[in-house]
């Protein structure tokens, strides 16, 4: 394969992807169909299917690539930071406004309907995996510096993003009644300083 055909390979996956993931956030993963998806691409349905083996390889493709575009966000948002405050700070922040913004996966870490399907929940585990990770290293650091006072990083870490995930409906779907940059500070105030009066 020359130059020119691999240009127009990637340009063709790329539209193919671009497509479904504008599908996939109107309609859903369920109700969306490679024939529309071809459609809305200005392809064959046997075009989609040489670029993707199914709707669920699709995708897959497509929350991979919302959940990279969060990651570099996050990621960006830590190397701006100096300190350990900073960093779980931008992290808790950047992570509740960018979210929901992307659509599809959100949807992927968040539909019951989805759980089912293997790769969801390989999504799914990767996630949080890696937001637990994420804190587990500023705890850490935080902890190198005599800056927080944690007996466990890791199941400190753990619960962080546990209540995360447990504020999402209200920050995301409620988002009229919350305000988001409000709420990350009182939740950042708690985690901070604690509940216990000194």
């Amino acid at each position: 394969m020359n130059g020119k055909d691999k240009t127009m390979d990637s340009e063709k996956r790329s539209t193919i992807l671009k497509v479904s993931q504008a599908l996939f956030s109107q309609f859903g993963f369920i109700k969306t169909t490679v024939d529309e998806i071809a459609k809305l691409a200005r392809i064959g349905k046997g075009t989609v299917y040489h670029y993707f083996r199914s709707k669920e390889e699709v995708f897959a493709e497509v929350i991979k690539k919302e959940s990279d575009a969060l990651q570099e966000k996050i990621h960006l948002a830590l190397e701006a930071e100096h300190t350990p405050q900073g960093k779980l700070s931008a992290f808790i922040k950047i992570r509740s406004r960018h979210l929901k913004e992307m659509t599809n996966y959100y949807s992927a870490l968040t539909d019951d309907y989805l759980e089912h399907y293997a790769f969801i929940e390989e999504a799914r585990h990767k996630y949080l995996d890696r937001e637990i990770q994420t804190v587990k290293d500023i705890l850490a650091e935080g902890m190198g510096k005599g800056v927080f006072e944690i007996e466990d990083a890791k199941l400190t870490a753990q619960a962080i993003v546990l209540l995360l995930k447990a504020l999402e409906y209200p920050w995301s779907v409620e988002k009229d009644k919350f305000d988001i940059e409000n709420s990350s500070n009182k939740f950042l105030n708690i985690l901070f300083k604690g509940i216990e009066k000194r």
